[in-house]
């Protein structure tokens, strides 16, 4: 079974098209249900769109993460739109809107959406994903780690809530924290609890979301990484505490990737493919070129595509599409709009000496050869590959050589786009991906972890 297949997920749409000044970014809510009784987590990141140590981590539970008891519900993206621009707030800091907020707020309608599944019933326990500066530490040590700084450290409202399971918020929060510690293994990125005793007055923190979970009677943390960390750095320490949690309050979960940074950092790295159109194109989109040429993408129709996370945004950009992953450039894609035509799914290659059935929208590996073999009415155009007097490039025996490294997808010159015709209608591609040493089985259709975007933003 696939990573893509174990997810279970609801997720708004992303209204993605339309001008980018037009646009608005919603966020999506994620459910990994296990069927399996347990508590239900819900894990929360982007509310800051500076802090990408958070966003990115909640990523990774959507993506990579699957649950064996319990329940965890993620959203990675709350504040997507300031996630995009790289802001810490677009229309101010939505962290300090959970108190009181005028309804002609731009924000306003994703506040009321966010509050409601914190207060759902099922909901026992809310992290919120942060980045803080410097380092948290009960007495002051340096100008870098003190009692005013935030980064590694977990967050309270108030010592417990009354009258609620998982009530005792600093109890918890020091067992949590002794178990993440014995992991990290280094003293002096070691977490500690900060408890802002919100109700005593402080007057910026009853602002917040995780006091407004407190106040309506709800388990809630903040998690703060430091920012003196690189942002794959700082996703494996929330990745670190986020486990355990899970584990003090018995979500049982496996995952993907060795939780190592260098682990993290790869998982990040690598995770930006996107299928469009019912899966007849796909694009990995790690070291992609700076834009991508004559995309064929479906005339008169909106943009329909499945991400392989839920921090990929596509947003027009004068004559292009401009890809952005949470607050990353990717590239951009200039579009050829044209008619489809979806009679034709599969395809007869020869790959390396030896015959396959292969699924339009899918990958292929490549170690030295491929062939596209003849289907009448249909024609093949290799991107990159030119032979004169040819228009129909099936048939013939293409190594990496013959393409023209220019026309790859990825700046290695390793990824190439295979396009099938009728006429002048557009049927899908398959992705060529060569390489020269034994690689895992391609992947085929929907990106691995793919973040489905179902027509509405109902959960």
């Amino acid at each position: 079974m696939t990573r893509a297949n174990r997810i279970k997920l609801l997720c708004c749409a992303l209204l993605l098209w339309g001008t980018a000044q037009a646009q608005k970014l919603e966020f999506s809510l994620h459910k990994h249900q296990s069927g399996k009784p347990g508590p239900t987590l819900l894990v929360i990141g982007g509310i800051q769109g500076d802090e990408p140590g958070g966003f990115n981590a909640a990523s990774l539970l959507v993506t990579d993460y699957r649950i064996t008891a319990g329940e965890v519900w993620v959203v990675p993206n709350l504040n997507f739109e300031s996630i995009i621009q790289r802001s810490r707030g677009v229309y101010g800091d939505m962290n300090r809107k959970f108190l009181n907020l005028q309804e002609a707020d731009p924000e306003y309608a994703q506040i009321q959406k966010i509050k409601s599944i914190i207060l759902d019933p099922q909901v026992t326990m809310i992290l919120n994903l942060h980045d803080g500066g410097g380092f948290f530490t009960p007495t002051y040590l340096s100008q870098l780690a003190n009692p005013d700084r935030w980064g590694q450290s977990v967050i309270i409202d108030q010592d417990k809530v009354e009258g609620i399971t998982h009530g005792e918020l600093d109890n918890i929060a020091g067992r949590v924290i002794k178990a993440a510690n014995g992991r990290i293994g280094m003293p002096a990125h070691y977490y500690h609890i900060k408890n802002t005793q919100t109700r005593l007055g402080n007057e910026e923190m009853e602002k917040t979301l995780s006091y407004f979970a407190v106040r309506h009677g709800k388990s809630a943390f903040g998690i703060e990484a430091s920012k003196e960390f690189l942002t794959h750095e700082r996703s494996f320490f929330h990745l670190n505490m986020v486990e355990a949690f899970m584990q003090d309050i018995g979500v049982g979960f496996e995952r993907d990737f060795s939780l190592t940074q260098h682990g993290v950092k790869r998982r990040i790295e690598g995770n930006i493919r996107l299928a469009m159109y019912d899966n007849r194109i796909l694009f990995d989109m790690v070291n992609a070129r700076s834009i991508l040429n004559y995309v064929p993408l479906k005339k008169d129709a909106p943009l329909d595509f499945t991400p392989s996370n839920p921090l990929i945004a596509l947003l027009r950009n004068q004559n292009n599409i401009h890809v952005r992953y949470g607050n990353r450039h990717v590239t951009y894609l200039r579009p050829q709009y044209l008619e489809y035509d979806d009679s034709l799914n599969t395809i007869r290659m020869v790959i390396d000496d030896e015959e396959k059935e292969v699924r339009l929208g899918s990958e292929v590996v490549v170690a030295a050869t491929f062939k596209v073999l003849p289907m009448p009415d249909y024609r093949v155009n290799v991107i990159g590959f030119k032979r004169a007097g040819v228009e129909d490039e099936s048939d013939i025996t293409i190594d990496r050589q013959m393409i023209l490294k220019n026309f790859s997808i990825d700046k290695q010159g390793k990824m190439y786009r295979l396009e099938i015709y009728r006429a002048d209608k557009f049927c899908g591609m398959v992705l060529v991906r060569f390489e020269s040493r034994p690689v895992a089985k391609a992947r085929q259709g929907t990106p691995v972890g793919a973040v489905p975007h179902p027509a509405s933003n109902d959960t």
